[in-house]
Formats: structure tokens, C-alpha cells, sequence
């Protein structure tokens, strides 16, 4: 079977736990899309992990773990974090792909660059490099992995490419040139870190499905980041959502069976864009604090996340862009301490009520729409059954799935793995 775990929303749902949770079913975790500009969260026995390249498979010993042929790979970045993961007892088993594109040091530049000359108008880049990565995968002068094997073509190619990034650097930004020499001895040295991990991961895919393995496909980000069908402009740049999974691991789309969405029982999002049910000041501290392990702080930039009430008209669209066959809700425990919950149901654009998802434009004039449920006022980490929560956890998720129209069969009360509670839908 194939698998999917995508967000509904802005990223940031837990789908790390849900991932790490799954994997323990799989024999093959995928990163399919993105790169190191978001971090996944997870918390088991061998201690708690931000992971941002590496599939959250990682931790288990028989797992093989695949950073897929859509990753934007940040070679460096993932040599540093398996480091990272085997000073807590964890070995990856990895493997990547050969067409995966490679994550070069001026796509960082260019990224800073570009945010400094917006300035105001800036989208919120966690400066990792993706836009200028993927503007270039486009623009058919990015490096795939395997042509770091090729040093005579390399080479070639990497002149030709550089004199263009000069003119940018010189001209658009007006800071240092590039060196070609410097540039190609540093991929030389990429070549040698990554060698030992390359494979033809969609060749290794196939004789997977046929063995009937279990595939789970892990997204970064959500719905509302997608560069089609998100906030745009405010998007991230390759698609999270589970029906890119089959060419960003190359697999066909028809084996994914299952698709797992996850959404949060309330909303939060890092980086900028439109985000109707957001809330500020002392009210959004308070749920900030509260929300998540250690809050809601950003995994990769530690910077502080935008938070607000659970918005349903966003999350339904999120989850049916998703395709989604089930839902995981996370992170209900975070809202213990209210004594009223608010839900936004519905947006107000120019005094009309809608409860479609609209176009950023519409989006922008959009006011939240709230209803109001009872908060339940007890700590509920610890509890093992669905059943045993307090009436007003059990009605104020009731009231998500009937919205969402998709069925939410777990429930997550706490970080840790084991504490996922599982629910028969009521659709």
C-alpha cells in the first residue's frame, strides 16, 4: 500500500508525529517536495527530534528512509543532521534519489538578497534558498545529483550558469560575484558527502511495490502553502499536496490508497500571507504559549508563529484539495486552559457570508465568521480512550469532522507518540 500524510492548512499541524507514528507500519518513509525551510517535530524513546530533511521514519532501525527526486537537497544540511540523529543512538538508513536537484550556496544568497530588497513587501522566507532553488529547477540551469559524477559536464555547465547569476548579483543586487573555481570545488566535496547515499530511488520504487511493501509518503507544509491552489503569492514553491507525492517520488498516482490529512485544533502558520482567523496581541501570546511541545516557535527559524482560532472553511478546503480519505486532528489538549473555544465557520467578504475558500484577492477582505463552543477546563494529557474525554472535547470534534465532511479518526492529546487516541467517525 501507498500512504500519504499531508497538511490541511499552513503547515505546522504535527505531522511529524503522525508520520513518525505510521512509519512504524512502513517499510519505505518518502520525502517527496521541499526542503530544509520547515522542520517536522517528533518525540520518542531516543529523545525529541527536529528533522528537516530526513523523513521522520528515521528512528526506526528497519525503515528505509527516501529524500525523493523533488526534495530540494541541501547537501550539508542533511550530513549535519544525521550527525545530529546518531549522538542520540538513531543510524538512518538512506537513500537518494539520483534525480533529486541539488541545493546550491547561492541559492541562499539570492534568497536573503531578494527579502532584503522587498523589505516590507518581503513573502517571509526562512532564507533556506527555496525559491531561487525551485526558479531554477524550472529555468532548466538547476543540478541534478547525479550530474555531480560528470565533473567534465559539470564544469561546463557551472560556467555557463554562473555568468549568469553574476549579471543578478551584480546588477539586481549589487553584491559579490560569484567564483567558478571556489563553486565546483565545493561540489566536488557535496559529491563525496552525498555518494555513499545515491541510488535510482524510482527504479528501487518499483521492485518495492511489486514486493507489496508498505510506502508512506511524508508532505512538508500544507494546503494553503500550495504554489496552485494556496495563498498565493505567499506560498512555498513545490506543491505539498499528496497527489504531487507520485512525481516527487516517482511512483504511479494510482497506488496512493490512503491519504492521511492532518489539521490542528486550532490554526497557526509561520511566514507571511492571509490568514483570516488569526488572532494578536495578549490573546495569541497566551495560545502561543500553550500551543504545541515547547509552543508554538517555528522548528527551523525558532521564530514565533502567527496562531488563531480553528477555521473550518479553510481546513475543508484543505483537506478536499488533499483528497483526503481520514484526518488526524492534533494538538487538543493546547486549548485546556479556555473556558469558550472559538471556531471560524464561515468568512465575510464585502457583507456577503461564504464558505468557500477564495481566490487571494477575495481573501484579503475576508472577516472570520466565529462560533463558540464551551471549553472543557481540565488537563486531558494521560488519557488513553477516546471515549473517557470530557463531552465538550468529544462535541468540539464531532462539530470539525461534520464540517470538514471527511472522517477524523484520531485524536491527538499530548507531543509523544503514544499519545494518539483513536475514534469512530460519526459520518
Amino acid at each position: 500500500m501507498v500512504r500519504a500524510i499531508v497538511g490541511a492548512n499552513w503547515g505546522d499541524e504535527g505531522k511529524g508525529k503522525i508520520t513518525d507514528m505510521l512509519a512504524a507500519q512502513s517499510d519505505i518513509v518518502i520525502r517527496f517536495q521541499g526542503g530544509a525551510n520547515a522542520g517536522h517535530t517528533i518525540i520518542n524513546e531516543y529523545g525529541r527530534f527536529a528533522l528537516h530533511l530526513l523523513p521522520s521514519g528515521v528512528c526506526y532501525p528497519n525503515t528505509v528512509n527516501i529524500l525523493g527526486n523533488g526534495v530540494a537537497l541541501d547537501i550539508p544540511k542533511l550530513i549535519k543532521e544525521m550527525e545530529d540523529v546518531r549522538t542520540k543512538g538513531v543510524e538512518p538508513h538512506i537513500f537518494v534519489s539520483d534525480r533529486a536537484q541539488v541545493m546550491m550556496p547561492y541559492h541562499v544568497l539570492l534568497d536573503t538578497y531578494e527579502e532584503e530588497r522587498l523589505g516590507n513587501a518581503a513573502f517571509g522566507s526562512t532564507k533556506s534558498g527555496i525559491a531561487p532553488f525551485f526558479s531554477d529547477k524550472f529555468a532548466k540551469i538547476g543540478f541534478q545529483v547525479n550530474e555531480l559524477f560528470y565533473p567534465e559536464e559539470l564544469r561546463e555547465k557551472l560556467e555557463r550558469v554562473v555568468e549568469l547569476k553574476n549579471l543578478t548579483l551584480e546588477h539586481v543586487y549589487h553584491k559579490p560575484l560569484l567564483d567558478v573555481d571556489e563553486l565546483f570545488a565545493t561540489l566536488m566535496e557535496y559529491r563525496d558527502m552525498i555518494a555513499p547515499y545515491v541510488i535510482d530511488t524510482a527504479v528501487y520504487l518499483r521492485n518495492a511495490i511489486k514486493e507489496g511493501k508498505n510506502i508512506l509518503l511524508e508532505g512538508q507544509l500544507g494546503t494553503m502553502k500550495d504554489p496552485d491552489f494556496g495563498i498565493y503569492p505567499m506560498v512555498t514553491s513545490s506543491s505539498p499536496l499528496a497527489s504531487y507525492g507520485a512525481v516527487g517520488a516517482g511512483i504511479p498516482a494510482r497506488l496512493i490508497e490512503d491519504v492521511v490529512c492532518v489539521t490542528k485544533a486550532y490554526s497557526s502558520s509561520v511566514g507571511a500571507g492571509e490568514f483570516v482567523s488569526e488572532i494578536f496581541g495578549d490573546e495569541a501570546q497566551t495560545l502561543r504559549l500553550h500551543g504545541g511541545d515547547k509552543g508554538e516557535f517555528g522548528a527551523t527559524t525558532g521564530r514565533p508563529r502567527r496562531v488563531g482560532w480553528y477555521d473550518c472553511v479553510a481546513s475543508r478546503y484543505g483537506v478536499e484539495m488533499q483528497g483526503a480519505t481520514r484526518v488526524a486532528l492534533t494538538a487538543i489538549d493546547c486549548l485546556s486552559y479556555l473556558d469558550e473555544i472559538p471556531v471560524c465557520v464561515a468568512y465575510e467578504i464585502d457583507g456577503k457570508v461564504v464558505k468557500d475558500f477564495p481566490v487571494t484577492p477575495l481573501l484579503k477582505r475576508a472577516k472570520p465568521v466565529l462560533k463558540v463552543f464551551p471549553g472543557f477546563k481540565q488537563d486531558i494529557r494521560g488519557i488513553k480512550n477516546y471515549e473517557d474525554l470530557p463531552i465538550e472535547v468529544k462535541n468540539y470534534v464531532d462539530f470539525i469532522e461534520s464540517e470538514l465532511g471527511v472522517p477524523v479518526t484520531m485524536v491527538s492529546n499530548g507531543p509523544k507518540r503514544e499519545e494518539m487516541l483513536y475514534r469512530e467517525s460519526k459520518l
